[in-house]
């Protein structure tokens, strides 16, 4: 079993920065991929940005694209997202997700993941 814990949301203005974390227990998270997503009130949880196991490849979703960065601490068992330049419509709460597989094939369906966190609130206003 896996669990995981996001942190680091909160309020910042538009073109502000933040970055979130994803802390596992329970397991390492070597073995895993790691997913990033967002939901905003009234909408379907979308992936943002998944990061594998093996290799540190990751993919981003196009809204976020040159704005946002995964990456992962193996030694912390953390896995962050920076974002940068952010705007209004990146207001939601983001979850972070861990499934024990090779490959980020279908790394930002919801349905790919076995743990998820409890979520993060980001609010991008001014």
């Amino acid at each position: 079993q896996v669990q995981l814990v996001e942190s680091g949301g909160g309020l910042v203005q538009p073109g502000g920065s933040l970055r979130l974390s994803c802390t596992a227990s329970g397991s390492t998270l070597d073995y895993y991929v790691i997913g990033w997503f967002r939901q905003a009130p009234g909408k379907e949880r979308e992936g943002v940005s998944c990061i594998s196991s093996s290799d540190d490849n990751t993919h981003v979703a196009d809204s976020v694209k040159g704005r946002f960065t995964i990456s992962r601490d193996n030694a912390k068992n953390t896995v962050y997202l920076q974002m940068n330049s952010l705007k209004p419509e990146d207001t939601a709460v983001y979850y972070c997700a861990a499934v024990n597989v090779i490959g980020l094939a279908m790394c930002r369906l919801t349905w790919r993941y076995d743990y998820w966190g409890q979520g993060t609130q980001v609010t991008v206003s001014s």
